[in-house]
């Protein structure tokens, strides 16, 4: 592992240790109980901010608590991935806070990458169909992440057929491609291979993950408009990095792509 990297993800370990000391406990951040989450959306400044999705949280997706299956890791995982972007990058975005939209909120289209978790979930109506769909086609960039592993809570999907259901709401005909490793997503800024994408650390032990992508016009030559973490949970590693519960090798790979797929996002 690059040793700078190292030393920026034991600096998150010691950051993160000291702001969940301070974080009450009724504001979720991953402890707390309540059906929603406190939510502290800034205003549009120009700078980078991290935009995470909120949606109806279909039966059966609910944790402990009654929390909605979109927070999975919120703020945490995401404050822990912006202070990484602050460290080894110039793209200064706001690090200690993360804005919470719906798809047909107007402000999204002020921010270019938009986050989703757990679709196994999400439910979607007409409206935020179009608005997703818009969103896109006027150079949004999507990243999805956390599928469960085949069988939990009743799915027998890992969640992917409600996924790309809803998907073919937002993009009638759409097609799903297998990510080759020569793709930009992965040259962005840190050189990710099938070396390691091959034997990417799984967090569900369910099997090698699955990276899968979305094209303008279904077509592999143009922009990729969507990328797909199937049969894993990349942000965890990010989120669990404050806590020491994963390898520190294995957080690294995952915060490699977490950077990858801003920096993709944010040029293409």
């Amino acid at each position: 592992m690059p040793r700078v990297l190292r030393i920026l993800v034991a600096l998150v370990l010691s950051v993160a240790a000291a702001a969940l000391a301070q974080r009450r406990f009724d504001d979720f951040g991953g402890y707390g109980y309540g059906r929603v989450p406190a939510i502290h959306n800034i205003p549009y400044d120009g700078r980078f901010t991290f935009v995470r999705i909120k949606y109806e949280t279909a039966p059966g997706g609910y944790w402990a608590g009654g929390r909605p299956s979109w927070v999975h890791g919120y703020p945490i995982a995401e404050e822990h991935l912006m202070r990484i972007m602050n460290d080894i990058s110039y793209l200064g975005p706001h690090t200690d806070d993360a804005n919470v939209l719906t798809l047909d909120d107007p402000e999204l289209f002020k921010y270019p990458i938009a986050y989703i978790i757990e679709v196994g979930w999400w439910t979607l109506s007409d409206r935020e169909a179009t608005a997703l769909r818009t969103y896109i086609q006027k150079g949004g960039f999507v990243i999805v992440d956390d599928f469960k592993m085949l069988g939990w809570r009743g799915l027998d999907s890992g969640g992917w057929d409600p996924f790309e259901a809803n998907m073919k709401r937002v993009l009638p005909g759409v097609r799903f491609f297998e990510m080759e490793d020569s793709h930009p997503i992965f040259h962005a800024f840190f050189e990710i291979d099938n070396r390691i994408l091959d034997d990417f650390p799984q967090a569900y032990n369910s099997g090698r993950p699955v990276f899968r992508g979305v094209y303008e016009d279904n077509d592999p030559r143009k922009r990729l408009v969507m990328i797909v973490n199937y049969n894993t949970d990349i942000s965890q590693y990010w989120e669990w990095s404050g806590r020491g519960l994963r390898p520190v090798d294995d957080t690294n790979e995952a915060y490699k792509l977490g950077v990858n797929y801003l920096m993709y996002g944010m040029t293409h």
